[in-house]
């Protein structure tokens, strides 16, 4: 292969890369210019709330907070002697951040065979119906941003013994969650009936 084909190799490897991964939106505080950027996204939070029922601006605070739109986050590696980089402390992955195994029984309960986590359609499906599942075993509302958080956090079990209670930083953190929804509420009502219609000029007729 001559050196002008292998750069030729290289460049469209490097497309293909690039090509697979989606960038976050350039304004993650504003609900609107999420969905106006982002113009399919609005279709599959509003398609996971009419399936599970879980309000969109309480979804869309969750995966601000999980990974401010990041569609391969991961949490960061642990560091040995300070310095080497280490194990990750989990498997979350993706916009939800969702564990293997907890995007299995998603998959198998609710999502499809194939539902990906670096996905947005299927991760905010997910957060929807994880949220659900709270509904379902902890009694908490749809609408109790808070408690969902601490919920989706800890784990339906881990909510039931309390395990946040001994976690002020997580109480704190679930707190930001319950705003940052009330703001994308506040947000959402200036622009919702504009992204039902389809946005845009055509979405006037």
């Amino acid at each position: 292969m001559s050196r002008a084909l292998q750069w030729v190799f290289v460049l469209a490897l490097l497309v293909g890369v690039c090509a697979c991964s989606t960038s976050p939106p350039r304004d993650v505080d504003n609900i609107c210019a999420i969905f106006h950027e982002k113009d399919d996204w609005y279709d599959a939070a509003a398609d996971s709330r009419d399936e599970w029922g879980s309000p969109i601006p309480v979804m869309m605070a969750i995966i601000y907070q999980e990974s401010r739109f990041q569609d391969d986050a991961r949490p960061p590696r642990k560091k040995i002697f300070g310095f080497i980089p280490g194990f990750r402390p989990s498997s979350a992955y993706g916009y939800s951040q969702a564990k293997t195994a907890t995007w299995d029984d998603y998959k198998r309960d609710g999502g499809g065979f194939g539902a990906d986590r670096d996905d947005f359609s299927d991760a905010i499906d997910f957060v929807g119906w994880y949220n659900k599942k709270s509904l379902q075993r902890n009694g908490i509302a749809l609408n109790n941003t808070y408690a969902l958080y601490l919920a989706y956090h800890e784990g339906h079990t881990g909510y039931r013994r309390g395990t946040y209670l001994k976690k002020q930083w997580l109480m704190n953190v679930a707190r930001k969650v319950e705003t940052k929804a009330n703001t994308y509420q506040s947000q959402l009502l200036g622009c919702e009936d504009e992204l039902n219609r389809g946005g845009g000029l055509f979405g006037w007729f």
